[in-house]
């Protein structure tokens, strides 16, 4: 089952309902049902983009923030070292 949104779905589970001539709890439970497998295909859709986007970004073979962070942390403490250094060398 594809993402529906909650409106589509009581469309569906009404229409179902009709046609199969079922009561009303059954009804209600047949929407509370699609509702969570679209939850579910929701959730697991959104896992499959998030996994496509981390590849194609580690083949391409870019900085994370992580990465940027990390340089940038790095960066301010040879900043520092070098302004404490009276003489301007970087000591080791």
């Amino acid at each position: 089952m594809g993402v529906m949104t909650k409106e589509k779905i009581e469309e569906l589970a009404a229409e179902l309902s009709k046609k199969a001539d079922l009561t009303e709890k059954q009804g209600e439970a047949l929407i509370a049902d699609l509702l969570v497998e679209s939850e579910k295909a929701a959730r697991s859709l959104d896992d499959k983009v998030s996994a496509a986007v981390r590849s194609t970004l580690e083949k391409m073979e870019m900085a994370t923030t992580r990465d940027v962070t990390a340089l940038e942390e790095r960066i301010a403490r040879i900043e520092q070292r070098l302004a404490s250094d009276d003489s301007g060398t970087v000591s080791k």
